[in-house]
């Protein structure tokens, strides 16, 4: 993918450098930020608006002399043809994280920065990479996904369609190096293969978390097996109606945890590629989680290939999921506690005040007794 251009002053003047580009659009915004910046380093300004004096200070110590233009910088888009004018990059952090404190501090807001991060699979997995990153986590980020936005996919992805037809890994790393420039993203538009599923997880650089948000089931297997191998732990969020599964699989903690945390025993992928066709919708939901699953999705399900092309999706699940995972992912950079096992994120059970009565939960053990009979698990 072709990537920003920075334009380099000890190369060629400014001038010169937009000279070789086709531009659309100059986003000039610096001197605002600077005064942002400077009032989120003194708050004191927040109800006293006398402060052009002391900015004045400050922006001839940040200039020291040189012009607006030649400070901070600057960065060409070749796809959109927007050349940006940004602070420079721990200026930029500062500015893009300021309302994050102090529910993040500093030592803490750095931890996430640098915490290396991979998401395969990028529907429900956008939004957990573009959340992350607007929290300013995840500097670094391997993106992996071989298929493209369709328009069935815009009922739960953040994107339109001017971006049907485009590249989800290439839209997704589009929109969070414009949201940080200084970000290193690592792409697989082609997904995850055999010959690169050890390059993507361990690197160079070896990931510290693993998103795990592909549609292939053989896919899943491997990368957790190798994730296993390498003591990465895993974190995957399953939709389910308005609602949430997450997966949380420790294996920086426990490097005799089972794939799945055992849901499917110890299964291999030579194993998996022997599995009749007929066998693997069971498989599929057993992973999924017949137990948590909402009565509509389990009827669903039954329905792919007769009445419904394919499983339901909703735009609230997906931006759930991404907001969940997004959670996980920040606790696990920062060190803290979190439950292992398979969660349940359930909006129903806050809001349904019918949620928890006696009719209300046979209905749902039925449902789901039902659905494990007709599939035979």
């Amino acid at each position: 993918m072709t990537k920003p251009e920075k334009f380099e002053p000890e190369k060629e003047n400014l001038e010169s450098f937009k000279s070789r580009f086709v531009i659309d659009e100059v986003i000039d915004s610096y001197a605002g930020q600077l005064e942002e910046l400077f009032l989120i380093r003194n708050p004191k300004y927040r109800f006293d608006k006398n402060y052009k004096e002391e900015f004045e200070k400050f922006l001839k110590e940040h200039l020291a002399g040189k012009e607006m233009k030649d400070a901070g910088s600057w960065f060409y888009f070749p796809w959109n043809k927007f050349l940006v004018h940004y602070l420079s990059d721990e200026m930029h952090q500062e500015l893009r994280t300021a309302r994050n404190r102090n529910l993040i501090t500093k030592a803490e807001q750095e931890k996430f920065y640098n915490f290396i991060i991979g998401v395969a699979g990028l529907s429900v997995g956008s939004h957990a990479a573009l959340t992350i990153a607007m929290m300013g986590g995840g500097k670094t980020m391997k993106l992996a996904d071989p298929d493209e936005i369709s328009g069935s996919n815009l009922n739960r992805i953040r994107y339109d369609f001017t971006e049907v037809g485009k590249g989800k890994c290439e839209l997704a790393w589009r929109k969070i190096l414009q949201m940080n420039p200084y970000a290193e993203i690592i792409d697989y538009p082609g997904g995850i293969t055999e010959q690169n599923i050890i390059e993507f997880l361990a690197g160079p650089p070896k990931l510290e978390v693993l998103v795990e948000e592909c549609d292939n089931l053989e896919m899943k297997i491997r990368l957790r097996v190798e994730a296993k191998r390498l003591g990465i732990p895993v974190v995957m969020a399953t939709d389910n109606g308005d609602n949430v599964i997450i997966d949380i699989e420790r294996y920086d903690l426990d490097p005799n945890l089972k794939i799945f945390n055992g849901i499917v025993g110890d299964l291999t992928v030579k194993e998996f590629k022997n599995f009749p066709p007929q066998e693997l919708s069971k498989l599929a939901s057993k992973i999924a989680g017949p137990e948590m699953t909402a009565p509509r999705m389990l009827d669903s399900l039954l329905e792919v290939g007769k009445t419904l092309y394919s499983w339901p999706q909703l735009g609230d699940a997906a931006t759930l999921a991404g907001v969940s995972l997004s959670y996980v992912v920040k606790r696990l950079a920062l060190g803290e506690k979190i439950k292992s096992g398979k969660l349940e994120v359930n909006l129903d059970s806050v809001f349904d005040p019918d949620y928890f009565s006696e009719s209300a939960k046979n209905e749902r053990d039925e449902k789901r007794r039902d659905f494990k009979d007709k599939l035979g698990l």
